[in-house]
């Protein structure tokens, strides 16, 4: 399989899958054609996604936190300003709180117009949202390695990023419904262990070779070598309602790549954890965010999902100054002192039941109110 695995290592790319909502009702809207039409050129790149009330903004790679969060910010400030030019406002989160997928519009792309008709209902009812972090690694095998890494701290970046509580104007019990309402696609969840870039590169040649996909960007694990780009990729988030959420969780994102980047240079292996552990953790996540108690897999005990995390950023936290993101990394502990995105959803809830009065802070919040 060819890679461009082989650039400057951590450089970075961030993705976020952003709501288009009506600026009165907040009820979705499927739009995405009329923004894009307006936009002005601008760094980044703004572009449509399964259903036409979606935008996803996509940073160029760049070489720092800081730079990256200089693009995502003035991004999220374009698309918003554009928005509500045209009577619309923006939003981020992992669900849209009332929206119903019977109303959502599939764009006349052909890839999705393809995905409808491979996956039906299991792609028709994905009115999900996520943000999605690339981490440029410098050699094929060492991003398998990063990638096996981070395949075992996934529910931690879950946990931390949980803000997907409502769903189809119902308050789910869960900190991250999105998880749930993703996983009845194929090919997603925790992701195969793989030996190497080699056994990677065969594995995925017979899926391909045998129809069954048309390339590896139809897998959409939580964790995925992304070869073309040569980057390793992670998916398992929520979308973030604040941007400095987003650049919290990328600059973490970074560190513990840096973290088994080093390791794979000392000839540390990565442990191949049981499946069934890795996914029973990612439910814990999904369930409570960072109220439940995670299991601490080397230390093969449970506890506090805040005492996991706080454990993670004491470890790579070094990397993080090393990086120059330390001042992004810090702001972990503002989600574990004041809650997530989804926690912070229930509070507003708690006062009237009212999911617009949710939807209207969320979009307030986005636009960095």
């Amino acid at each position: 399989m060819e890679h461009r695995f082989g650039g400057r290592a951590f450089t970075l790319g961030i993705e976020e899958e952003l709501m288009i909502v009506d600026a009165e009702s907040l009820e979705l809207s499927n739009a995405i054609e009329t923004l894009l039409a307006a936009l002005p050129e601008t760094e980044g790149e703004v572009k449509p996604e399964l259903m036409e009330s979606v935008c996803e903004i996509a940073t160029d790679p760049c070489d720092s936190v800081a730079a990256a969060g200089a693009q995502l910010r003035a991004l999220r400030s374009t698309v918003c300003e554009v928005a509500d030019s045209r009577g619309l406002a923006i939003g981020s989160a992992g669900t849209h709180p009332f929206a119903m997928w019977e109303d959502q519009r599939i764009v006349a792309r052909p890839r999705y117009r393809d995905l409808i008709a491979a996956l039906k209902f299991v792609a028709r009812q994905e009115i999900i949202f996520g943000v999605h972090v690339h981490v440029g690694i410098d050699d094929p095998d060492k991003a398998i390695h990063v990638a096996n890494g981070l395949r075992l701290y996934s529910a931690l970046l879950l946990a931390l990023s949980a803000n997907s509580p409502f769903w189809r104007a119902d308050a789910t019990g869960l900190m991250s419904s999105r998880t749930p309402i993703f996983r009845a696609f194929p090919r997603v969840g925790v992701p195969p262990f793989y030996r190497d870039f080699e056994d990677y590169s065969d594995r995925i040649g017979l899926m391909v070779e045998s129809g069954v996909i048309e390339d590896y960007t139809y897998l959409w694990y939580d964790v995925r070598p992304h070869p073309r780009l040569g980057t390793v990729e992670v998916r398992v988030m929520d979308a973030q309602t604040r941007v400095e959420h987003t650049l919290a969780l990328t600059a973490l994102v970074q560190a513990m790549a840096k973290e088994f980047a080093e390791d794979f240079d000392a000839g540390k292996p990565v442990r191949d954890v049981a499946y069934e552990m890795l996914d029973e953790n990612k439910w814990i996540a999904a369930r409570h965010g960072l109220d439940g108690e995670l299991v601490d897999l080397p230390r093969r005990e449970r506890v506090p999902a805040k005492t996991l995390v706080r454990r993670v950023i004491d470890q790579v936290r070094c990397h993080a100054q090393d990086l120059g993101s330390e001042a992004e990394f810090d702001v972990i502990e503002d989600i574990l002192a004041k809650g997530t995105g989804g926690a912070r959803q229930l509070v507003v809830y708690e006062a009237n039941h009212d999911l617009r009065e949710v939807m209207g802070e969320i979009v307030e919040k986005t636009a960095g109110g």
